[in-house]
């Protein structure tokens, strides 16, 4: 590693490409996850909208985030 670089990337580059792309992976993992849940209890429509609500909430907030940074620009 030259200059404080991993194949032309810093430190802060790539800890923004994991923290944002690796994270929005992980996100559509779990999404995949609560969909197998709902198919294996079958769990119905009202069901698997609370499962999806309920334990998706939490990822809210992290796309939430990532939009509000693309709008204020920072």
């Amino acid at each position: 590693m030259e200059g404080g670089t991993l194949f032309g990337l810093t430190e802060e580059q790539i800890a923004d490409f994991g923290s944002t792309w690796g994270v929005g992976a992980f996100i559509l993992f779990m999404l995949f996850i609560i969909g197998e849940i709902a198919w294996k209890s079958k769990a119905g429509k009202t069901g698997t909208f609370v499962l999806f609500f309920v334990l998706a909430f939490g990822m809210v907030g992290f796309i939430a985030k990532s939009v509000i940074q693309k709008l204020w620009g920072i």
